[in-house]
């Protein structure tokens, strides 16, 4: 039996980090949305043994791969909780959403691996329980199985839903290059971070209380500097894509993604074809999305 499972992106549409713990990782609070960009994966059950490929040469074809990782760990905890036998699995990933470029891509193929097998196994797992599972894999992997727009509060596990979000198309930009998160998050300077000058709790608190909601009011994300220091092409490519497109430009999670967003559908269209047109000899590949 193979099933085809849609893995979609994330964006950021605002990131402030509050502070840095004492395990490492940093506090944060942001407000992220699924959009139409996606993987497929196509995952065969029962089979003898586990294993995943992928038609992305930078994408990691063993037990490293965050889906490959989600299956073992679906079996080991469904094997606690039920004396099941762990059995094989085969997952093929088409890639679509770029590779480190803040997206999510390989937390939503995790967490697309975990949602297909709790359906294949009738549910033994509630939501809370598959998150739950989800976030030993990554910070961003609840998000995926909770669904919806969210604000997310420590490093991304606490989630809110947000009620009339506002539908928006965009235009993405991967700049052809891939961001290290742990080096953005290493070279933060909380000297240029924002989120002490900007009161986002009454600011993103509106979709909360299930008012209608225009995030252009409030995008922001104190990783842009980091990763702009740090990769000079992500700071380039945002700088042509401001002059180009003449609206405001943002970076999604720890980068390089950058996006611009429309209201109107047409409007996108024509931004795209334009970056397109414009960087067609380039490395940097362009894609109209939209919120789901």
């Amino acid at each position: 039996m193979i099933k085809k499972v849609a893995s979609f992106a994330k964006i950021n549409l605002s990131l402030y980090i509050e502070s840095k713990r004492k395990d490492g990782y940093h506090n944060l609070y942001s407000l992220m949305t699924q959009i139409d960009l996606r993987d497929d994966l196509y995952i065969e059950f029962a089979q003898k043994e586990l294993s995943i490929s992928c038609d992305h040469p930078d994408v990691p074809e063993d037990e490293s791969n965050l889906a490959y990782k989600a299956a073992v760990l679906f079996h080991q905890s469904l094997k606690t909780k039920t004396c099941e036998e762990k059995k094989g699995l085969s997952i093929e990933i088409i890639k679509r959403i770029p590779p480190g470029g803040g997206l999510g891509g390989g937390s939503s193929n995790a967490a697309s691996v975990l949602t297909a097998l709790n359906n294949y196994y009738k549910k033994p797992f509630s939501k809370s329980e598959l998150m739950e599972i989800g976030f030993s894999l990554g910070a961003d992997v609840p998000f995926f199985i909770f669904g919806g727009p969210a604000i997310a509060r420590g490093i991304g596990e606490r989630l809110e839903k947000v009620l009339n979000l506002r539908p928006c198309h965009l235009v993405l930009c991967d700049p052809g290059i891939a961001a290290s998160t742990a080096e953005v998050y290493k070279n933060i300077d909380f000297r240029l971070t924002a989120n002490q000058k900007y009161n986002k709790y009454t600011g993103l608190n509106e979709p909360l209380r299930g008012q209608k909601f225009d995030v252009r009011a409030q995008m922001h994300n104190d990783l842009e500097e980091s990763a702009c220091r740090l990769y000079p092409e992500i700071k380039e490519t945002k700088e042509e894509m401001v002059v180009l497109l003449q609206r405001k430009v943002y970076m999604t999670g720890s980068g390089s993604s950058l996006f611009a967003l429309f209201s109107a559908r047409e409007n996108a269209k024509k931004a795209f074809e334009l970056l397109l047109k414009k960087w067609a000899r380039s490395r940097r590949k362009v894609f109209l999305s939209s919120f789901i």
